[in-house]
């Protein structure tokens, strides 16, 4: 049955990123399954000094074929007042939410409250994270506002699952796989990917990928990658992503153990256009998370056929098959160069990426079109 949505979220004229790019993804998904999708994106999403990069708008022209409104301003309480009566009078069947900080909790707590005052909108968060990586004293207090708001729950990780059981146990929770980030373009070739970033063919690469934060663990790999059994291989370590922390501990790790000549920094923001150039250079993804829940980057790596390292935190294990389409290790730089290492000399490569190719089927847009669905039906009969 056709329904009318509003999904609220980052999404252009931010940049892209995992959340703007999966909100924007879901909404085609969506409207290809027929719905009515509005997008309410913010006008403001973080105020400057809150922001750890060096700029949050996008430089690309607006995403075709959405109906986008730029109208949530994310401290402004007059705001939240204001556009919770704006979707109570739209009446949407469903106000789809996207959170990921206790910081947007006030905001969209708030307007989820009034929207549901129609006695017609279903509230459905799709929530990232529960607990945060980096914690705050109000995290508590301001998540239970914004959970006790909503009428069902979405999440892409059991660990999060079970986090929001502590907060909202009455209420539909529903897990479902993180989708593929397939709109970064075809499959590049190894040749043509390494021509477009000016690397040399006689190395092998590896990947480290997205916005550098301290839990994402790159001191770890930094430490990994100059170990020196790992000396035995052409390879080189690829970091592609923008610091939202201090870079000074990372460079000097970098100097430290004399890597400057196997670790490339392009540490600029990555435009969506040159994505598919940095995953068709690398033989392997590397995600060494400190704590996780769930991460895009598996999903891009998954939809560009490439084997993943991934630290068991969070939910990462929860989808890379351990020995089948990459490794799954314990935190640590020495797990992490052991797996290094295991992936070269016993020249894992083919037989991970084959698995990969097959493993991949799963994670479509359809199955997360059907667990809003899905959702939906069991916030109208009443049941967990």
């Amino acid at each position: 049955m056709r329904k009318k949505i509003i999904l609220l979220g980052t999404t252009w004229p931010f940049r892209g990123g995992g959340i703007a790019t999966f909100n924007e993804r879901l909404a085609k998904a969506l409207i290809e399954n027929g719905d009515e999708v509005i997008i309410y994106t913010f006008s403001l999403q973080y105020p400057s000094f809150l922001f750890p990069g060096k700029t949050q708008m996008s430089d690309q022209p607006a995403p075709e074929g959405l109906d986008i409104r730029i109208k949530v301003n994310s401290i402004n309480p007059f705001n939240w007042l204001k556009i919770g009566r704006e979707i109570k009078r739209l009446k949407p069947d469903v106000l789809l939410l996207r959170y990921w900080t206790p910081f947007m909790g006030p905001c969209l707590g708030t307007i989820a409250r009034i929207a549901q005052k129609n006695n017609h909108t279903k509230v459905i968060a799709i929530a990232d994270n529960i607990i945060p990586h980096e914690k705050h004293f109000f995290d508590t207090i301001l998540t239970r506002y914004f959970t006790t708001n909503c009428n069902g729950f979405i999440t892409m990780s059991r660990t999060v699952l079970n986090d929001l059981k502590r907060f909202r146990a009455d209420a539909p929770i529903v897990y479902t796989l993180h989708p593929l980030y397939d709109i970064f373009g075809k499959i590049v070739s190894r040749e043509n990917a390494l021509k477009e970033l000016k690397l040399s063919p006689e190395f092998r690469y590896l990947l480290f990928f997205g916005f550098i934060r301290d839990y994402k663990g790159l001191d770890w790999l930094l430490e990994a990658f100059g170990d020196k059994k790992l000396r035995k291989f052409p390879v080189k370590l690829i970091v592609a992503g923008e610091f939202y922390t201090s870079s000074e501990k990372y460079l000097q790790i970098i100097k430290e153990k004399k890597l400057d000549d196997f670790v490339i920094l392009h540490t600029d923001f990555i435009a969506d256009s040159e994505v598919a150039n940095y995953f068709g250079a690398a033989d392997m993804v590397v995600q060494p998370y400190k704590s996780a829940t769930q991460s895009g980057v598996t999903q891009i790596a998954f939809h560009y056929n490439k084997p993943m390292l991934v630290t068991n935190v969070g939910g990462l294990g929860e989808i890379i098959p351990h020995g089948k389409v990459g490794y799954v290790v314990n935190p640590g730089a020495e797990s992490i160069a052991d797996a290094i290492f295991d992936f070269y000399e016993n020249d894992k490569n083919d037989f991970f990426t084959g698995n990969v190719i097959s493993e991949k089927e799963k994670f479509s847009w359809g199955t997360m079109v059907e667990t809003v669905e899905i959702v939906t039906d069991k916030i109208e009969k009443g049941k967990n």
